[in-house]
């Protein structure tokens, strides 16, 4: 394992050799075969349903993974998908779920799902995916997976077979006694065939695979974006790029020794790729909390003490956990903790220094994307971290700073903000599925265009400084809704953050913002007016309005979900302007349409004027429909 310190360190390793001549495996199946033949014994995942220190937890080696998998494998090839078939699967973080990822990538190609969506949207992926079997719950008490994913498989008629994972065998007496009889009862409206996931698996050998394994680099895996902008696309990911990441993290950060905490969900390529197929590169240990990772009851609570229960030495989170986190005391022995990985937002510089002075451990940030399957950059473990930025491109990522014009591209220079553009491995061209969301995602020399705005400074840092479509434009003037958010965040009553452009009749944007509190938290809107104002570099982007929420709208991997908060916004604002003109009219609801975005529904009232409405909501550029 390289140790690295700078940029300097980096270049170095790429020097030594090109990628293509690293003895590396071609296939994720081969890359366990070498693990399970080095660590055979080691242990390789462990889950625990329940976040106490004590709960019961299922372990499996590399060796007992390597069977799991290949009897998977085997199992969806018998259920007659070939390699450019898709299995999906709905599921949330058990070990199964592992499982099926690697299997489901080994026999054909995998498609995660994550289980938080709505029926219709799990029902889109189905279909785009052209998924033929899909891998999700058996019905179970305090969750409704296995319901939605029923009435999605109706709306989805490529699905042939599903396969029921009962998370039963994961509990102990007298849990284990109660479910049957309370397990929720419902009958399925499709027509595929369901099939038990355990006892289907048991039928398939677990010592080779049934069928010629793969030898070659190919699409493996479509993975949907989990971001903050609505309707997801899907990326399609190469077994090189999978191997690229695990490669990553076995030469630069983890041992067959190490234990990864990581209750992130492995339906979003963090937990998949940078962790997962770090492990199976490396031989080290994931540790995967509760189906529903951070979201699971008490681990927040508990999450010291897991750290010391499976001396843990790599914590994986992203800020909103950090944040939840810091609002707890250290209250076990976390000596074996070596540092913080953070990834999936930006990580606040006050947060980072809280995280710091309550545990004596720093975080490692890093930066990647579903489009380049994940790994961009990260700061260095044992080196000098800039605080706030994202650290340095990965050996064999080229990383340029480029503003468009006019069809071409020039490149930015030091510190000066473009868009972040990468080449690496992992870049998969056509990177979506859906040809026509290709179009002007990559520069005419092949560097995939992110979105991202970013800097790199003198010494190789990369900093992120915002999404290009998430910028407030104020007549015109552009505004980085991260200066606002790192504002409000130095506030230590504020938890959550996010800036959002509300709509004007006059500007076309104001800026604005919504803040979560920590618990019992009673600072005010004016109050928190009051201390970012000599924070924030220029007036125009002061909030208009600030407005506490119980609550912050989130993705499952802790991004602050904005489109959510722009419906909140435009329904505040064009209400107030309807309710001012004195029309009888108001919002009754913010939908996202597919040609029109964000769109406002206008409930009329018997006496409303219509002439008088349209004269007064054709003045803000937010789409309107008067029903």
């Amino acid at each position: 394992m390289h140790q690295f310190k700078t940029s300097k360190d980096l270049r170095a390793l790429e020097a030594e050799m090109p990628y293509s001549a690293r003895d590396l495996p071609v296939t994720v199946y081969q890359a366990l075969e070498r693990v399970a033949a080095r660590h055979g014994a080691r242990p390789a995942i462990s889950f625990q349903m329940f976040s106490s220190p004590g709960a019961k937890a299922q372990t499996l080696s590399w060796a007992e993974l390597k069977n799991r998998v290949t009897q998977a494998a085997n199992l969806f090839r018998s259920l007659g998908l070939g390699a450019e078939d898709t299995v999906a699967y709905v599921l949330p973080t058990l070990n199964e779920t592992a499982i099926t990822l690697l299997g489901g990538m080994t026999a054909a190609r995998v498609a995660p799902i994550n289980p938080l969506l709505e029926p219709e949207k799990i029902a889109a992926l189905l279909r785009e995916t052209r998924a033929r079997v899909v891998v999700t719950l058996r019905a179970f008490p305090k969750t409704d997976v296995a319901q939605k994913v029923a009435q999605a498989v109706a709306l989805a008629p490529d699905v042939e077979t599903v396969l029921e994972v009962d998370m039963l065998p994961h509990l102990s007496p007298p849990k284990s006694w109660i479910v049957p009889f309370i397990r929720p009862k419902f009958t399925p409206r499709h027509r595929a065939r369901v099939l038990d996931f355990a006892r289907e698996l048991a039928l398939q050998p677990a010592d080779r695979l049934t069928f010629d394994p793969p030898q070659e680099d190919r699409i493996a895996a479509y993975f949907h974006t989990g971001g903050t902008t609505g309707m997801p696309k899907l990326a399609q990911h190469r077994y090189g790029g999978m191997i690229y990441n695990g490669w990553l993290g076995a030469e630069l950060l983890f041992t067959e020794k190490d234990v990864l905490l990581c209750p992130l969900p492995l339906f979003h390529v963090f937990a998949a790729y940078p962790i997962l197929m770090c492990c199976i590169m490396s031989g080290a240990h994931v540790v995967f909390p509760t189906p529903q990772g951070y979201r699971g009851e008490g681990v927040f609570d508990n999450f010291w003490k897991l750290i010391e229960r499976w001396g843990v030495t790599f914590m994986i989170t992203v800020p909103t956990a950090l944040a939840a986190l810091m609002q707890r005391k250290v209250d076990a022995d976390i000596a074996s903790l070596r540092t913080g990985i953070s990834g999936s937002a930006a990580l606040p510089r006050e947060l980072y220094r809280r995280f710091e002075a309550a545990t004596g451990v720093q975080i490692a940030e890093g930066y990647g994307l579903t489009e380049a399957t994940c790994l961009v950059s990260c700061n260095p473990v044992d080196g000098a971290k800039k605080i706030g930025s994202v650290g340095f491109a990965l050996p064999y990522t080229e990383v340029k700073i480029l503003r468009a014009a006019n069809g071409s591209f020039t490149e930015c220079a030091t510190d000066e903000v473009g868009e972040i553009c990468i080449r690496n491995p992992g870049v998969t061209a056509p990177t979506y599925t859906d040809d026509a969301k290709n179009h002007d995602l990559y520069t005419p020399d092949g560097f995939l265009r992110t979105g991202d705005l970013g800097r790199l400074d003198a010494d190789g840092y990369l900093w992120i400084t915002g999404r290009q479509k998430d910028l407030i434009i104020r007549g015109g003037h552009n505004i980085d809704p991260a200066e606002i958010e790192e504002a409000l965040l130095s506030h230590p009553e504020v938890s959550f953050a996010g800036a959002i452009g509300q709509p004007d009749a006059v500007a076309g944007e104001l800026p604005c913002a919504y803040v979560e509190l920590v618990a019992d938290a009673s600072v005010t809107p004016e109050a928190l007016l009051e201390h970012v104002t000599p924070r924030i570099s220029e007036r125009a982007a002061l909030p208009k309005h600030i407005e506490v929420l119980p609550e912050l709208p989130k993705t499952a991997v802790g991004k602050v979900f904005k489109p959510d908060l722009r419906r909140l916004a435009i329904r505040r604002v064009l209400d107030a302007a309807l309710k001012a003109e004195g029309l009888d009219a108001h919002i009754r609801d913010v939908t996202e349409e597919p040609k029109l975005g964000l769109t406002a529904h206008i409930a009329l009232g018997a006496q409303a004027d219509r002439a008088k409405l349209a004269a007064l909501l054709d003045q803000f550029t937010t789409p309107w429909q008067a029903e």
